[in-house]
């Protein structure tokens, strides 16, 4: 059996590095994967700025798990197409990265507080691999993943990210993906924006922008407008993350900010030195 890695161990073996980018990005319908459009050229446009990271930590809205922060551990996490409906061409695409078992085990430690387990069966959902093949299309750089607790309330996951920057001084790149705003069941195929779906937008931006995290994270506050935007905030907790790792020396660029089908923000945004 392996020996627990401790603290000391992950500063040991990744050596400090320039503070690194934090990435989170609306990834929308898995067409995206496929298709040349605004967002895949948004993304591939951003791969070519962002640094060559030592790793990539990915939460992403397509695993969630319920008490317990799992962490894949994979040595060669397996593309998974967790979806169904969509051409051939989607189900046959596969991003070959590998892992970094080393590292997520020691990041399981770093989130033992959080009660964080290791797991070696999931691999690189939609989240993560429709969006990575743009930002590092050799798939050249390990990878692995971090799940989102749905039975904790907001603000645990903005805890999540204050205690996972640290690795950002580390060569670490953290990327969220999920959607500032999801709501499937009010799609409008005419493609006109619900007005909730403005609503939350602009204020998720403005809170942002302000580094209001607690107010993005007040549920209370947030009120029906929250229900309306995310009948699940299973895509909103990765922005959470995002927002939680970053801090003061950090400017902010948003990018992508339209809605799709009326109901799904395709607003990300990198925060930066």
């Amino acid at each position: 059996m392996s020996t627990v890695p401790t603290l000391d161990a992950l500063r040991d073996s990744l050596p400090p590095t320039e503070r690194m980018p934090l990435v989170f990005l609306g990834h929308g319908s898995p067409m995206n994967a496929i298709e040349d459009n605004a967002y895949s050229r948004a993304w591939t446009d951003l791969g070519r700025k962002l640094p060559h990271p030592k790793a990539i930590l990915v939460v992403s809205a397509h695993w969630m798990t319920r008490g317990t922060t799992l962490v894949d551990v994979s040595a060669m996490p397996r593309t998974i197409h967790d979806f169904y409906g969509f051409p051939q061409a989607l189900f046959d695409a596969q991003y070959p990265a590998h892992g970094a078992p080393d590292l997520a085990r020691e990041v399981a430690t770093l989130l033992a507080s959080h009660h964080a387990e290791t797991d070696d069966t999931w691999g690189l959902d939609h989240g993560a691999w429709t969006v990575l093949k743009y930002l590092y299309p050799g798939a050249d750089v390990p990878v692995f993943q971090v799940s989102v607790d749905m039975s904790r309330d907001l603000e645990h996951q903005l805890e999540i990210g204050r205690t996972l920057s640290q690795l950002r001084d580390r060569g670490v790149l953290i990327l969220g993906s999920g959607n500032v705003v999801h709501n499937l069941r009010a799609m409008r195929f005419n493609g006109r924006p619900a007005d909730f779906a403005i609503e939350f937008d602009t204020l998720f931006a403005d809170r942002l922008a302000e580094r209001d995290f607690a107010a993005l994270a007040d549920r209370p506050k947030l009120g029906s407008l929250l229900q309306m935007a995310h009948p699940s905030v299973d895509h909103y907790l990765p922005a959470l993350t995002i927002a939680g790792a970053s801090d003061a020396r950090d400017d902010l660029t948003f990018m992508t900010s339209s809605i799709d089908l009326g109901t799904v923000s395709m607003r990300s945004f990198v925060f930066h030195a």
